[in-house]
Parts: C-alpha cells; structure tokens; sequence
C-alpha cells in the first residue's frame, strides 16, 4: 500500500483541460496559423473563433500594451504605425498577430470574456472597428501565390503580395487601383507610395480604419529570389513604400513579424534579404515588442492547460506553495533563509517550478529550432499529460518529463526536446541527446535502488535537469541549481548528495572538467562539483566503461593479474626467514619437491578454492609429485595459498580495472588534452594501481594443508598488515611450528607415537621425516628446530646419540650436545638410555648434582661410578611432586675411568688415594683404582690460610717451606691437599707480596718434590695480619703496593701526569714487579719472547725469568 504524501500532487490542485489529457489537442493546434484566421474555414476553430481563442489567451503586460496602442492608432489617437515583432521562432508572435486580428476586425461581436475586457479596460475607450488586411507569407506561393478573402467575403487567387493585400482592402477595386490602366489584373512592379496611400484609406469612407498584419515574411521573400533575383528589389521597394503609406494614412497601422518559421531560409541569402527589409522597418517603426515576456510563461502555460475553474482562485494555491518550499528548505539553504521571497515566486509560477520555466525561456529560446512559447507549450503539453496518471511531485518540475516508474527509457515530451537538442549543431555536429539521455536515465534509476531516501526519483530529476541545463550546448547547472530543482520531493538530503556523488562515478557523459578537486573535508566523501554539463562526447569513465567491456580480453586479464601476483611481495614476504621454501604460482605438482623440507606455495588462479571446499587443482598439490600414480609423501611439510572464488572475481575486477584505464590512456595517447582531463585520468589510473595488490591480498586467503585426519583441508584467514605468511602461520590450524618442541613428546608413548613397540632406537633422519610425512604431527618450519629438540632430549638425558665411524667404532652423546656436523649424518640413531651403551663419557657429567642418584653423599668411590654405568640401572628422580625413573644407559669400566681421570684432570673432581691427592692435573699410573674417592673439587685457598696466624706449626723464625705448609694445611683439613690448590695459593701469596721467597731458598714455582726446598717468609718491613696489608714507613720516605692487573694498570697510567705534577720537587719511583702465568701451566716461548721485547722498550731491567 503507498505511502501517504505529506502534500498534494500538482494535479489534485489543478485540473487539466480534457482536450489536453486525452490528446484529443493536437500539438499542430499550438501553432497559431494567421492566413486560417483570416480565411474563416473552420479548420482552426480555436483560432478561428473569438470566443475559443480568448478563452485560452493570457494577456500578458507587453501584449495588452502592443494592442492599446496599436488600437490608439486605429482610433486615430496616436502616431504609432508602424510595429514590429521582436520574436524568435514560437515567440508567440502568430498568436499576437491573431488577437489583434480579432481585436480590430468586429469589436461589437467579441465576446464576453476577462481577456477581452481587460483589452478594452487598457485601450481606454471603445475598441475601432477595422478592415484588416493579413499578409500571411509562408501561405503565398511562388509560383501560384494564394487564395485570400475580399471584404464582401468574395474568394480570388493572386500571386503578388501587393495584389494579396489590394484585395483584401478593396476586392476588385483595389487590383485596378494598383494597375496601371486600371484593369482588373495584377502589376508586376511594387506600387508606389501613393497608389498605397490611396489603396490604405479606401476604408475610412465606410468608417473603417485599416490594419495590416504581416507575417513569415522572409518565408516568401527567400523562396522568390531564389527564383528570380529581380524579386529582391521589388520586396525591399514594396516594403518601403508601404512603410511610409501606413505612417501617411491617418487610422491606419500595420504589425509585421519578418522572420521565417522554416529555419532552412535563415541561411546567408535569408539574412541578408532580412537585413534589408528590416532596416526598412527600423526606419518606420516604433521600439520593438515581445509580446509574451519570461514573467507570463507560467500563466500563459496555465490558462492553455488547466481548467478555469482550478485556476480561478490563487488563493488556494497558497498552502501547498508552502509545503513545497518547505520541501525545498530542507535541502536547500538559499531558500531556507529567505523562505518569503521564495514563497512569493513559487505562487506567480504555480503549479510550475519557477527556475524550470526560467530555463525553457532563458536558455532553449536561444536554440534555432526551439520555439519560445508554442515550443514551451508543445512540450509541456506532451509532459503533464503523460506524467498525471503517476507524477506524486507538488511541482511540475523536471519530474515531468520522466518516464512511468514501470516503463524505461525516456519519456515522450524529453524525447522531443533531445530531437530539438540534437539537430542544434555545434561545430559541424550534432549530439544523439535521445541515446544520451537514455543511457543516463538508467544509471540514475540504478542508483535510486541503492538509496532508501530518494523515494522522488530525485536522480533522474537530476539527469534531466542537466540536460535541460546543458543547452544550448556548453551551458551547465551549477549544484545550489540543480539541487533547488529537485528537492520539492523533500528528499533526504545525505542520499541526495551521495546519489549525486554517485551518479559522477557512474556517467557517461558528465563532463569531468566540471568535478572540482577540492578535498574531502575531515576525511568524509568528496564535495559535489560545483556545476554540472552534460556533453556530447563520451566522458573519460565512459571509454572507461567501454573498454573495460569490449577492449580489455579475459587474456589480457590473467596475464596482468599472474603479474600482479608475483609483483605483490606480502604474499612471500618473510617466509624464507623462517626456514621455508617459497613457490610463487607453482604450474604442476612437480615444482613443489617433495624432500622433506617445509614448502609454502601460492597458487595461480586455477586453484581457486573456498572454506570447507579445496579445488581439486589444490589438493593435487598436496596429494601428488609428478602424477596420480606418484604420491606426495612428505604432505604435511606443504602449506598452500589458494584464491577464494569471491576474492579472486573482486581481483580480477580490480585488473580489469585498471588495464581499462590503461586501455583509455593509449587511445588518448598523442592527443591535445586539456590539463584537468588528464590530470583525473592520471589520478583514476593511479587510483585504479593501487587497488590491484590490495585486491589480491584480499583473494589469495584460503589456506589449503593436510590436517590431522590427513585430509586436505581448506580454511580461510584474514589478513591484515602483516605479510601472508606471518598470518598464515599464527593460525592455529596450520599447525606449522618455528620453535624447537618438546624434547619428552618424541620419547615412546608420547603424543606424537613416533616409536614402534619394543624399538630400542630410531634413526635420527627417520625422526625428522616423519614431522613432514605425518599430518598428526606439527609441521616444522625447519629441520633445524627437530634436531634442536633431539640435542636437547639428548641433554636432558632422555636420549643416546649414537654415530657409527668408519672404522666401525661408535661415538656416542648423552647428557651433552651433539655436535652440528654428528646431527647431519644420516647414519645418527637415537637410543632410550636403558638400551644403549656408551662409548665414552663426558667428564662433566660426573660432577656433583648432575647425574640422579650418582652422588649420594660428599664423597663416591671409582667403583661406584662404574657400578653406577654397569646396565639396567634405573634410578628414580622427584619430579614436580612424584619420583620419575630414569634409566642409566651402560658404559665400559674403562670409559668411565678414563671419565673420571678427565673429570680430574681438568679441575671437575677431586681424587683421594692413600696419600695421593690430586685436582686439575693428569693422574699418575696406578692413583685411579676403584678404591679412590671423588669428592667435589676444593674451592682456591685465601692467602691468609698460608700465614702464621693460620698455620703456625709450619712456621718457623719467620720462614716456612712450602712442604711444611702442605702437611699444616692436610693436618687442618684431615686429608692431604691437591699440589695444584697449594701451589695456587702460593702464587698468589707472592704476587699479592704477603710472601716471598728467602734468599737461600730454590726458585718458585716448582713440582711437588722441590716443595722443601722452596723457603717463604713475609717481605722485609712487612707485617701481615688477618686484614689487608698495610704500608709501611721507611724513613722520610712514603710506600705503596698492590696487585695491579692489566686494566687498573691502565687506570694508573691514565692518572699518572697528575701524580708527577702533585710529587712536583719530592723524590717519586715506581717499582713494578711483572707476573706472567699462574704456575700450573707453562706458557709458551713465544708468548714469553714478544712481552719480554715490549717490556724492554720500558726498561732494559724488565725481563721475564721464571
């Protein structure tokens, strides 16, 4: 059920005439013919009849002035001749003629009618009666010139228009006053000034004034000089004189219109033959009339349509010129601040739009072949007839001439109006306006589909109203115009203009040049232009649109997106940082390798797949290597892209797009254009680039794998700004892992099940396979992240590495890393610990608190720790609240001796035998024997425990050897101390000078044999306590030392001028005293030579010794 209007329908105010809603008015009825008039046949009766014509007949201002002073001069009341017409072609000039014909020719009998009486209200006086003479030329044929009517009603056919006018004056009489022996035939030569004059008062002596009515002279006038060239001085002479016999004649005037109906005699000969006769009259006549001015369109228009009795009252129309500039006021500001002024225009021109009517009169009078009121009323006719039976607009405004919103095209009165338009010709063409405005038309009602708020077809109004704009040709509408034209339907003002901005996207022929650049305001759509012209030539979007659908190919198309894609770097950008292998637009299976490392491809377009429905182009990849016959192992090492059906039509739309502007670019390449044309050209390509790799980013989103139940599977992702593969990679179901795993899920029951029942050990390469072949597993990035997490398995001891050698020997790994060359070697097998037996053994593993349950107190015998790595151990470890069992793998007594003399060796352990103790340095043969102990390596000695007040037993008198010192410190700790520990002691004691050698005593450092024979004392002046050393004084003289290593050594030479300046005059020295190497382990002689010449350059006192 419609919707109920908040006003009334123009047609519900006034009521159209029947003649006009039934069409039963000829449009030939519009076209006022003055020689029917005169004739008196009946075939024109409401032009013929007085009573009819008035009836229709507006008096306008310029027309009831034109007849009281043409009636005035009749009356004999003035000297106003000689008028002319001052019309172009529909002017209303035809029918002016007709009313004064009426007017003069029995005033007694005219009837009684509100026109005719405010003629005679403005001629003042009673109206004079006339003889009237009508020199109706486009009647008077060349050859056999024209019938006319004598004023006894008598009929004669005559050729000559002095002839035609002769008899109608006088019949007879008048023929043979004009000829030159009276006789009752026609002269050839136009009659002179005189013969006129008499001719013209021949009336008055039956008291009877004369008018002359002239019409389409140039209609004649051209046509008879074409025929004979003679003829052009006789109608400039005829002309003449007659111009002067009427001024001459008292109560005689003559109304002439001189231009011709038929456009086709307005060429260069017609002008110049109406320049001649028009000069006569310029010289005769007084100032030109317009009978029908651009203020009496509307009610001209209302009194030929509409019944009297709907207009009679204008009243009445008030209230819904209200409503509809309120509509108007919603849309339009101009009017909305001024609502008065508004009011006031819209109620002269109701039921009419004011600025409609202003366009009609203003702009397509200014076209050759419009007609300025028998074309408006041909038109408007035409269009409030067909538009009654639907229009819902309070106006008749551009909606009018819009087609029933069931029927397409364009409607009847438009379609003669593009006629009119396209035969105006402009530069030596003309526009096909009917196909142009038709295909506008389409777009308009497109867009009003889109838009709930244009309920008024507001956007064909639109369509419509330019084009109206658009003539004569380079006219234009600007917006504040257009939008005034189109809102009486109160449209919503937001849809209105996006249907506007729209229809600039959509147009054929808007001309571009018209779109400003002005920029969108606070980011929002862009300002609609500023005016709007429809042209005749396509516009850039329609040979866009034209080559996107005839000259832009399918091929084309894939060609430019395959190019596209591989251009478009977020597809891959990334993915070889993370381990993977990138394919771009891989062709068969075969190019995806199946080698076990991690593929990521993108797909071409064959591929295209959706959500839940992988292509079967797609699952080949996944599926095949070379054939149907040849399947993918590894499939869970490939990870696809594929384009979504939706999103791949979205890109392949955006590549049309764009090569359609390319397309328009080449066609207009080498041709002048103008600097707005092709700067939206350049920015519409650019524009229409860009939007290419987003498209794709948008299409290339389903992500085609195996999943667990190694099935190809498709899901889609959604991008963003970071790169596909990032995206990719983060959903979790990809699966795909960049991270080492963990190490307990490869271990036999585990989630990943990658051990069969009772198997002892796997290969290493067997392992990292299976990630890829396996769907159930996670799919590895990187073959490097699986080995990390065996080496990792391997040293937390959940695995034995083992590596066969040539020489058929076996390495193995266990609580250590695997070397990086071992973890590449196909032939490297994983063993569970309770079934493996080790070849060697790390010595670091032995320490304290590393291997479970291998230390169960300070101290383990050698034989225990081979007991510890004899086979089928099984010890149980806490692990986060409950024990775990560990099994220790077997190892050969003599790897775990040799072990343990590293583990000593190098400082890891400390080895007690009898009186053997040792701590970082090799064992001598035979200590290593079951029975010896480990303990935890001792920590380095403080030099205060070597001093008197620590071991006073082994001083004595101030020295003590360093043997002494060796059997105080056992006595202290209850078992002898390793050589090395002492001996580091002791080297700090003398490199910190809280020692030093006696003079007598053997040189330091020395091997435990030598130990007795090596004497320390205190350095002289030196008294040692249990805190720091203490400077001593010696004199007059200041003392300092300290153990200076490399970098504060630097710091005192930074420091040193400042020292030099503050010592100025005061005896300063330096002693320096060098140590090289800890005494545990020999430097070697090259190392010795080079400090030893750099210590020269000081000083040649300075050399190493040891």
């Amino acid at each position: 059920m419609p919707q109920k209007l908040p006003w009334t329908p123009w047609h519900r105010v006034v009521k159209l005439r029947d003649d006009v809603r039934t069409g039963e008015l000829s449009l030939a009825d519009f076209a006022a013919d003055l020689h029917d008039v005169m004739m008196q046949r009946g075939v024109r009766p409401i032009y013929e009849d007085p009573a009819r014509f008035f009836a229709l007949t507006y008096p306008t201002f310029a027309l009831r002035e034109l007849a009281r002073d043409v009636l005035l001069r009749l009356a004999g009341r003035n000297t106003k001749a000689v008028r002319q017409l001052e019309l172009t072609y529909g002017g209303g000039k035809t029918h002016t003629l007709v009313a004064l014909r009426h007017l003069a020719h029995d005033p007694a009998a005219l009837p009684d009618l509100p026109a005719v009486e405010q003629f005679r209200s403005d001629a003042g006086a009673a109206l004079p009666p006339a003889r009237v003479a009508a020199l109706a030329f486009d009647k008077l044929d060349v050859e056999k010139g024209m019938e006319v009517r004598g004023p006894r009603g008598e009929l004669r056919w005559l050729k000559h228009p002095w002839s035609v006018l002769a008899f109608q004056i006088a019949g007879t009489v008048g023929v043979r006053a004009l000829h030159a022996e009276g006789r009752d035939e026609e002269r050839e030569t136009a009659p002179a000034e005189p013969l006129l004059v008499d001719l013209l008062a021949r009336p008055q002596a039956e008291g009877l004034a004369t008018l002359v009515l002239i019409d389409e002279v140039l209609m004649f006038a051209r046509g008879k000089v074409a025929v004979d060239e003679a003829w052009r001085g006789r109608l400039i002479d005829f002309f003449q004189y007659l111009c002067q016999a009427v001024t001459k004649v008292d109560r005689c005037a003559l109304v002439a219109s001189l231009l011709a109906s038929d456009l086709d005699k307005s060429d260069d000969t017609g002008k110049a033959i109406s320049a001649q006769i028009g000069e006569i009259f310029n010289r005769q006549k007084e100032e030109g009339v317009q009978p029908v001015q651009k203020e009496d369109v509307a009610e001209v228009l209302r009194r030929r349509f509409f019944t009297p009795a709907s207009i009679a009252d204008a009243d009445a129309f008030l209230p819904h010129v209200t409503t509809a500039v309120r509509n108007l006021a919603a849309v339009d500001d101009t009017v909305r601040k001024d609502r008065r002024t508004a009011e006031e225009r819209f109620a002269r021109g109701y039921p009419f739009h004011p600025d409609l009517t202003d366009l009609f009169y203003v702009r397509w009078t200014q076209l050759d072949r419009f007609q300025r009121t028998r074309g408006t009323l041909r038109t408007f006719a035409i269009a409030l007839r067909d538009a009654e039976p639907w229009d819902t607009a309070p106006l008749v405004g551009p909606n009018v001439f819009l087609p029933a919103p069931d029927r397409n095209g364009i409607a009847e009165a438009a379609r003669e109006l593009t006629g009119i338009a396209t035969r105006e010709v402009t530069e030596s063409r003309g526009h096909d306006w009917a196909a142009i405005l038709e295909g506008e038309l389409a777009k308009a009602r497109a867009i009003q589909d889109e838009q709930a708020g244009l309920r008024g077809r507001e956007v064909e109004q639109a369509v419509c109203t330019v084009f109206l704009s658009s003539q004569p040709i380079g006219r234009k509408a600007h917006t504040r115009d257009l939008i005034g034209l189109v809102g009486a339907t109160r449209p919503d003002r937001i849809a209105l203009e996006q249907g506007l901005r729209r229809w600039t996207e959509l147009s054929w022929f808007l001309d571009e040049n018209e779109f400003g650049s002005d920029p969108a305001p606070d980011g929002g759509p862009p300002p609609l232009p500023k005016a709007w012209r429809l042209g005749d030539r396509p516009n850039l979007k329609q040979m866009y649109d034209d080559a996107c659908a005839n000259r832009v190919t399918a091929e084309a198309v894939e060609l430019k997106l395959l190019a596209e894609v591989r251009a478009t770097k977020s597809l891959t950008q990334g993915t070889r940082a993370f381990g993977a292998r990138v394919h771009m637009l891989p062709e068969r299976p075969r190019d995806v390798e199946d080698d076990g490392e991690f593929h990521f491809a993108v797909l071409p377009p064959a591929a295209v797949s959706n959500a839940g429905r992988p292509s079967r182009a797609a699952r080949r990849f996944i599926d095949e290597t070379t054939g149907p016959d040849r399947p993918r192992i590894r499939r869970n090492a490939v990870v696809l892209v594929a384009p979504s059906t939706d999103g791949l039509d979205v890109a392949r739309l955006r590549v049309r797009e764009y090569l359609g502007w390319d397309d328009v670019q080449q066609q207009l390449k080498g041709q002048p254009q103008d600097p707005v044309r092709e700067d939206m050209l350049a920015t519409w390509t650019e524009e229409a680039r860009r939007r290419m790799p987003e498209a794709i980013r948008q299409a290339w989103t389903i992500v085609v794998t195996a999943n667990p139940q190694n099935e190809v599977q498709a899901f889609r992702v959604t991008v963003g700004s970071d790169p596909l593969f990032a995206t990719v990679k983060a959903d979790r179901r990809a699966r795909i892992q960049e991270t080492a795993i963990n190490a307990e899920a490869l271990l036999p029951g585990g989630p990943y099940d990658l051990w069969r029942d009772d198997e002892p050990s796997r290969r290493v390469k067997d392992l990292t396979s299976a990630f890829a072949e396996h769907p159930r597993l996670p799919k590895m990035l990187r073959v490097q992240e699986i080995l990390a997490t065996i080496d990792r398995g391997v040293q937390d001891g959940l695995f034995v590495a083992s590596l066969p050698r040539p020489d058929r020997t076996v390495r193995t790994w266990w609580r250590t890393p695997v070397d990086e060359a071992a973890r590449a070697e196909p032939a490297l097998e994983l063993f569970l610990p309770g079934a493996a037996t080790l070849s060697n053994l790390d010595a670091s593993i032995l320490a304290p608190g590393i291997l479970p349950r291998l230390w169960e107190g300070e101290s383990i015998t050698v034989a225990a720790v081979i007991d510890y790595f004899a086979g089928g151990r099984t010890v149980m470890t806490p692990r986060e609240g409950y024990d775990e069992p560990v099994d220790i793998p077997a190892c050969a007594p003599g790897a775990v001796e040799a072990a343990v003399a590293q583990a000593v060796r190098r400082g890891g352990l400390w080895l007690l035998n009898g009186p053997a103790s040792f701590q970082g340095e090799p064992l001598p043969a035979g200590v290593l024997t079951p029975a010896a102990t480990l303990r935890a390596p001792l920590d380095p000695l403080p030099v205060q425990r070597l001093m008197v007040d620590a071991l006073p037993d082994a001083w004595t008198s101030g020295e003590a050897t360093v043997l002494a010192l060796s059997v105080a410190l056992a006595g202290q700790e209850g078992r002898p101390l390793p050589w090395t520990v002492l001996r580091r002691a002791v080297d700090d004691a003398i490199a910190s000078r809280w020692l030093e050698t006696t003079p007598g005593s053997d040189a330091w450092p020395c091997d435990v044999a030598g130990a007795a024979a090596v004497v320390l004392r205190p350095p002289i002046a030196f008294e040692p306590s249990s805190a720091t050393p203490k400077a001593a004084e010696s004199r007059a003289a200041y003392r300092c030392s300290a153990v200076l290593d490399p970098a504060a050594l630097q710091d005192l030479i930074d420091v040193l001028p400042d020292i030099v300046k503050s010592a100025a005059g005061v005896s300063l020295e330096f002693r320096l005293d060098v140590a090289l190497g800890d005494g545990g382990k020999d430097v070697d002689a090259d190392t010795v030579a080079s400090i030893d010449d750099l210590l020269r350059e000081v000083s040649p006192d300075l050399r190493l010794k040891r």
